[in-house]
C-alpha cells in the first residue's frame, strides 16, 4: 500500500512512498510506517514526534504543527488512526453487516443473544465484546469493551476472511468518544439503557448520553429501550428507522406483555402494534432479561429474520459467564456471580434474585478504584434495601486506598442494616459463604467474567469461581 492510498477519504496526496505498517506506538516505528500521534489521557504522541521521524517514519501525522519534513497535519488524528486502519485492512465493515450495542447494562448479554440469532438464521456470525471475542465458534480474547482501531480492523478483516457475513459487537461510550469506530457503519445500533457509570471520564450524564448518541450517527436503523428517560436524546436528529421496545411504554412500537418471571427464565408476549406477534421465552431470569430479550428480537425482526427463528434461538440460550451465573457448590444454598458495577445493575440483579430466594440473600459487592465516588455510597443503600446481610469488600482499588473506597461505600448503609466490612475479598467470600445456611443465596457482585483483582501493586489472579471451590474443598 502506498500512502496515498492509505490516506483515501483523509487527504489528498500523490505521495507514492510505500507504507511498510502504521503505529501509534512510537516504539513500533520501523523505516517506511506511518506514525500517528494521538493526545491520550496520560501521554501525548506528540512527544515522540521527532522520534518517529527520524527513526524513518514514512509519514507522520499530528494535531499540530511539529516542523517535521514529512508531516501531515489533522483536526483530529483520533479519527484519521481509526480511518486509516480501516484503510490499510481493506474496510472490512464495508462487507460486513455491522451491529453495534450501547448502554449501560445488557451489552454483553445481547451480544451473545445476537449472535444466536443470526446464527439460527444461517449466518456466520463475529462477536466483539467485553469478555471474548469471536469468529464463529473460535474464540479470541478481548482486552477492551471495544478494541483499539487497528486491533478492530483486524478482526473485522479475520471475520470477513473466515467467512462471516454479520458481526455484532458492544460499542462503549469510551470507544465512541475516542472516535475507536471511524470507519465503521452499523446496519443496526441498538440502545439498551443510561444509568450512571464512567463519571469519572464523561463528568455529566448528559455528556455521557452524547457519547452514546454517537453510534446512532453511524447507524441506518436504531432499537431503542423506549422506557429509558434518556432514549428521546439518543435518537434525536436520527434519519433513520427508529424501532422502539418497551415493557411499560404503551406507544412503542414493540411491547412486552403477559410477563412472567421465575427462578428459571422469563416468558413474555411480544406485540407489534396492536397485534400480538408471538410468546418468548428463555432460560435467564431478571426482568432484565425481558428487555435484553426484546431488544435483540425487535433488532432481528428489523434485519428480516424470522419470528420463529427468534423464538427458538432465544429459548437455547444459556446466559453469559459473570451474568446471574449460578455456580455448582453441592450445598443446600446458592451461589450467583455477576458483573453488577453500577447502581442499576446491582439492583436488578439483586431485586430479581430477592424475588426467586426461597430463604435469605446474602450481598457481597465492592467498588472499584479511580472510578465515580458518587455512586458508591449508592449502591450501598441499594444493596442494603434487599440483603438480608450485607458484605463489603474491595473489587479493583487499583491506586486508590482500598480502606478510603470502604469508607465511601460503608458512608451508604443505613442504619438497622446488618453488615460487615472486609478489605480481603477472598477472606470476605469466606465468610459470606460462611454465613450461608439451608436455602439461602449468596451473591457476588462487581467481578462476574473478570479472572483477575487490579491492585496498587499490580494485577494478580483472581477467579471467583476457584476461590469459591477452594473455600468450600470441591474438586
Amino acid at each position: 500500500m502506498i500512502v496515498k492510498q492509505l490516506l483515501h477519504g483523509i487527504a489528498v496526496s500523490e505521495n507514492e512512498t510505500v507504507v511498510a505498517g502504521l503505529t501509534c506506538d512510537s516504539r513500533r516505528v520501523e523505516p517506511g510506517f506511518v506514525f500517528v500521534c494521538i493526545e491520550g489521557t496520560a501521554v501525548d504522541g506528540h512527544r515522540f514526534a521527532q522520534a518517529a521521524h527520524d527513526a524513518g517514519a514514512a509519514l507522520v501525522v499530528t494535531q499540530r504543527p511539529m516542523g517535521l519534513e514529512r508531516e501531515l497535519t489533522v483536526p483530529s488524528t483520533r479519527r484519521v488512526w481509526a480511518q486509516l486502519c480501516a484503510n490499510w485492512f481493506g474496510n472490512p465493515a464495508e462487507q460486513l453487516h455491522l451491529i453495534g450495542i450501547t448502554g449501560t447494562n445488557g451489552k454483553t448479554t445481547m451480544t451473545y443473544m445476537l449472535k444466536a440469532i443470526l446464527e439460527k438464521a444461517g449466518h456466520k456470525v463475529g462477536l466483539i465484546g467485553t469478555i471474548q471475542n469471536m469468529v464463529g465458534d473460535r474464540i479470541l480474547p478481548s482486552g477492551h469493551t471495544t478494541p483499539d482501531p487497528y486491533d478492530l480492523q483486524s478482526m473485522l478483516s479475520l471475520m470477513l476472511k473466515e467467512g462471516c457475513t454479520y458481526a455484532v459487537m458492544e460499542v462503549s461510550s469510551h470507544a465512541l468518544d475516542q472516535d475507536r469506530v471511524e470507519g465503521c457503519l452499523f446496519d443496526a445500533a441498538v440502545f439498551t439503557n443510561l444509568t450512571q457509570d464512567h463519571l469519572d471520564y464523561h463528568k455529566t450524564m448528559e455528556n455521557y448520553c452524547q457519547a452514546k448518541k454517537r453510534l446512532f450517527e453511524r447507524a441506518s436503523r436504531a432499537i431503542i429501550n423506549a422506557d429509558d428517560p434518556w432514549a428521546r436524546m439518543v435518537v434525536e436528529g436520527f434519519d433513520g428507522d427508529v424501532f422502539g421496545f418497551a415493557a411499560q411504554a404503551q406507544d412503542a412500537a414493540y411491547r412486552a406483555a403477559d410477563i412472567v418471571t421465575r427462578a428459571d427464565g422469563v416468558t413474555f408476549t411480544l406485540v407489534e402494534g396492536d397485534t400480538r406477534v408471538g410468546e418468548l421465552s428463555l432460560p435467564i431470569p431478571g426482568y432484565f432479561s425481558v428487555y435484553n430479550a426484546m431488544a435483540s428480537a425487535v433488532c432481528a425482526l428489523s434485519l428480516g429474520v424470522e419470528f420463529e427463528t427468534v423464538k427458538a434461538a432465544l429459548s437455547g440460550t444459556c446466559g453469559v459467564k459473570g451474568r446471574a451465573e449460578v455456580v455448582p457448590v453441592n450445598r443446600d444454598f446458592t451461589v450467583v456471580i455477576d458483573y453488577a458495577h453500577t447502581p442499576d445493575g446491582l439492583e436488578n440483579i439483586c431485586r430479581t434474585l430477592k424475588d426467586c430466594a426461597t430463604g435469605r440473600l446474602i450481598v457481597l459487592f465492592g467498588c472499584g478504584g479511580d472510578r465515580d465516588k458518587t455512586k458508591r455510597p449508592k449502591m450501598a443503600a441499594i444493596a442494603a434495601e434487599y440483603a438480608d446481610y450485607l458484605v463489603i469488600t474491595s473489587d479493583n482499588p487499583r491506586t486508590e486506598d482500598p480502606q478510603a473506597i470502604l469508607r465511601d461505600v460503608e458512608a451508604g448503609v443505613p442504619e438497622g442494616c446488618e453488615y460487615a466490612v472486609i478489605e480481603n475479598r477472598r477472606e470476605a467470600i469466606a465468610f459470606a459463604l460462611e454465613c450461608a445456611q439451608s436455602g439461602d443465596t449468596v451473591l457476588l457482585a462487581g467481578k462476574g467474567h473478570e479472572t483477575y483483582q487490579i491492585l496498587k501493586d499490580g494485577v494478580i489472579h483472581f477467579d471467583e469461581r476457584e476461590v469459591i471451590a477452594e473455600i468450600l474443598g470441591l474438586e
